[in-house]
């Protein structure tokens, strides 16, 4: 199944807005991130992976399925672990797992937040 969910990046001194697609299907176990990811990025499979196993749902890692998460537009560069939150929601929505109940559309909506092992938002705490 497929989900959409929307995140932000900083381009310069704009915002703009992430598509965060995230395609579940039966097939060879994967889990990939496609769209200019940085390496932090990268590794919020292992993240995800750990994080929805905490809160007592079912993992990527532990079912028999190819997933894989687009970050658009392509072009655009994207850094840092504040798109945990959103692959880990769109992949619980992509399984059904999860719901978006929300009264307005999902469309207004932006989900940013690096996860913790835990299942928790981690804060992020300035210097």
């Amino acid at each position: 199944m497929l989900s959409k969910v929307y995140s932000g990046a900083i381009e310069g001194l704009d915002a703009r807005i992430i598509e965060v697609e995230v395609a579940a299907n039966k097939g060879l176990r994967a889990f990939n991130i496609v769209g200019l990811a940085d390496t932090a990025i990268k590794e919020a499979k292992e993240r995800v992976g750990l994080a929805i196993k905490s809160i007592g749902l079912k993992p990527p890692h532990n079912e028999t399925q190819r997933v894989i998460v687009n970050l658009a537009p392509a072009g655009l560069k994207k850094e840092g672990a504040l798109y945990d939150a959103p692959i880990a929601i769109g992949y619980l929505l992509a399984t059904n797992q999860v719901r978006f109940v929300e009264p307005s559309s999902k469309h207004n909506t932006l989900i940013l937040g690096e996860l913790a092992l835990d299942g928790k938002l981690k804060r992020s705490e300035e210097h």
